[in-house]
């Protein structure tokens, strides 16, 4: 065991040597240096990773844990580096690794017409990894906080990394800004947990929450529930970091990156460390009852709201980001009935087929000279086969057709939570199964405007080629964990092996039976999400193949509610009213008067007082002794008149 946890240790830290060495190395080198080390420790890397999976597998996944440092030590906090290695960190490692591991390989093809060098690319990529692996080893909040900032430096390097490209540079400071906010809830959670358990070690938290259950906090003159409390704190930091509804605005505008980064993002690491969070921290959510309600709501309502969105987007990444929003709003509704093995289930499979549908999108864009507007495509079908090929898949996958990955996935969710039985997860229930509709209907809508139909531009679409094979094997081997990982996965993450399987990494509360439950459920409530996806599908095919002229007659008809979906709710809009417009206001008020009028002005105006006084006083200086003799006189004559009267 030993030794399976210095593969795991090897796991986790080849990206990160493999990135500080692709950056200086490719500074001097050059970029072939750069890709062959970062690939080199990638494949090295996953290799550990499923090793010690399987490893751990074999074993029962025992929790192990192995020190690496002391690592803060100051007053009474003490907090050392400890890699944890239980089911949820190893499968989450084996995951993350294998994930990034074809998107390093895919940018090989990807990246290669690139006019700047791409070591800082590389290098990015790789920083990236090793924070995500960071977070999911983590055995404290600290630790994890620790990972959890990095991913979200890495999205800030990685999506502004074309730094001449205006848009880029505003979608990572935008990505920066609103993550900055959630992780500010976070961040008090993190202290209050400290304050309350005297500890931010898992195993010391878990062990004394039902201590802590009954307890109040203080706070604005009410007393709330600790617990409660805490969960609402972690919560806000998990909505900004997997982009649920009202901190959601920054997923769309990091499709500014190369496409392999919003495969990355979007796919296996930063986007579902939220879900990973509450997995992480379930036992201290199943006491947080009205949270947990929160969590349905806010979650069920974001897969709902960003499927209307991806309905009519114009761009291809942009519409498959907001497929990964909806996604990830399935997986925090799953967790909000207690059902976490669910969301960790969908968690895996979304990371295979959203990422080959990201990859498929950037082979699509590769062929088409960088064009990513869906509407000036068309008929592609013949010109990139295999890519066509694939897409079906993960498009298959995502509109949760048997057999293929999402359709185990995303069918339990909606099983657990009509047997949660409760007003919010019925409420969950009824908006992914619409949800379930509208994914299918986007999702084919992208596959008949890309590959179908008559080309809007022909000279565009008979320059178009396949991809080379460094973009091919990924899409390959994605398509087909798109297709097998769900049938394979069921029995240990949801089914008969459950149990056994998590070992205690994820914890359902005494009261709550969510996993025998949804296995009861009536046949016709698990049948409607696959009836509800085949009918999406077969309304694309209407709408984009058999009378394409429908689309836009509805659009003209119904401008109003175009013009909403179009402008994505108009959050952005009301974003800009009612935050960035005044505080831009307030930021020029400053610098004009406070920084330039006072900060700048003051030192100025001493300066010019200082200068006046001097010339005064030098002209005062006329080294006549009769005008001194006269001076002094009367200054004695001051002196004694002011003495005199005291």
């Amino acid at each position: 065991m030993q030794t399976d946890l210095h593969l795991f240790a090897a796991a986790i830290f080849l990206p990160l040597a493999g990135s500080v060495v692709a950056g200086l190395g490719g500074r001097l080198f050059g970029d072939v240096l750069a890709k062959i080390i970062t690939l080199s420790c990638m494949s090295v890397a996953a290799l550990c990773g499923i090793v010690t999976l399987y490893a751990n597998w074999s074993a029962g996944f025992p929790l192990h844990a192995l020190p690496v440092l002391e690592w803060i030590n100051a007053g009474g906090f003490h907090a050392e580096w400890v890699l944890r290695a239980d089911t949820l960190s190893v499968t989450m490692t084996a995951m993350v690794l294998s994930v990034s591991l074809l998107v390093h390989c895919y940018s090989l093809g990807y990246m290669s017409h690139e006019s700047m060098p791409t070591y800082r690319f590389f290098s990015y990529l790789s920083l990236f990894t090793f924070a995500m692996l960071m977070l999911v080893s983590s055995n404290d909040l600290i630790q994890l906080f620790f990972g959890w900032e990095g991913v979200g430096l890495a999205s800030y390097l990685l999506i502004g990394y074309w730094y001449d490209k205006p848009s880029a540079t505003a979608a990572a400071i935008k990505a920066f800004v609103v993550n900055r906010v959630a992780d500010l809830f976070f961040l008090v959670g993190i202290g209050l947990i400290y304050v309350v358990f005297h500890s931010v070690q898992y195993e010391a938290i878990f062990a004394a929450i039902p201590e802590i259950s009954g307890s109040h906090y203080h706070f604005l003159g009410h007393y709330w529930s600790t617990t409660e409390i805490i969960a609402l704190l972690l919560f806000i930091g998990a909505m900004g970091k997997s982009a649920q509804l009202f901190l959601h605005t920054w997923l769309p505008d990091a499709m500014e990156g190369p496409t392999p980064v919003s495969a990355l993002i979007h796919a296996a690491t930063m986007v579902t460390a939220g879900i990973f969070l509450i997995a992480r921290m379930s036992p201290l959510f199943d006491c947080a009852p009205s949270v947990q309600k929160l969590i349905v709501v806010i979650g069920a309502t974001t897969c709902f709201f960003a499927a209307t969105v991806g309905m009519v987007q114009p761009d291809i990444k942009r519409a498959i980001a907001y497929s990964t929003c909806s996604q990830l709003g399935y997986m925090f509704a799953a967790a909000g009935v207690g059902a976490y093995q669910m969301s960790v289930f969908h968690l895996t499979t979304h990371a295979f087929f959203k990422a080959l549908l990201f990859l498929g999108a950037g082979s699509v864009i590769h062929a088409m000279h960088d064009e990513q507007n869906m509407f000036r495509m068309g008929g592609l079908w013949k010109k990139l086969p295999l890519t066509y090929v694939v897409m079906w898949i993960g498009s298959l996958a995502l509109a949760g057709v048997f057999p293929f990955a999402g359709y185990w996935s995303k069918d339990a969710i909606l099983e657990s939570l009509w047997a949660a039985n409760t007003s919010v997860g019925h409420y969950g229930w009824a908006l992914g199964t619409i949800t379930a509709f509208l994914t299918a209907f986007y999702s084919w809508r992208l596959l008949f405007l890309v590959f179908h139909g008559r080309p809007a531009n022909e000279a565009a679409r008979d320059a178009a080629h396949e991809s080379p094979f460094s973009m091919a094997l990924p899409l390959v081997l994605l398509a087909t964990g798109a297709t097998v990982a769900g049938v394979l996965l069921a029995p240990f993450y949801i089914g008969v092996h459950q149990e056994q399987f998590w070992n205690g990494a994820i914890v359902n509360g005494a009261s709550n039976n969510i996993m025998e439950a949804f296995e009861h459920i009536p046949s016709f409530i698990s049948l409607l999400p696959s009836i509800a996806g085949l009918c999406g599908i077969a309304l694309a095919y209407v709408f984009y193949v058999h009378s394409p002229a429908i689309p836009a007659a509805l659009a003209r008809a119904m401008g109003p509610l175009y013009r909403f979906l179009l402008n994505k709710w108009y959050f952005d809009e009301l974003y800009g009213f009612i935050f960035v417009r005044p505080y831009k206001a307030i930021a020029g008020i400053l610098s004009k008067d406070v920084e330039l009028g006072a900060a700048e002005g003051l030192p100025r105006d001493l300066a010019e007082l200082t200068s006046d006084t001097a010339g005064q006083a030098a002209r005062m200086q006329t080294g006549s002794v009769a005008i001194y003799a006269f001076t002094m006189l009367a200054g004695l004559v001051v002196l004694l008149t002011v003495a005199l009267c005291a």
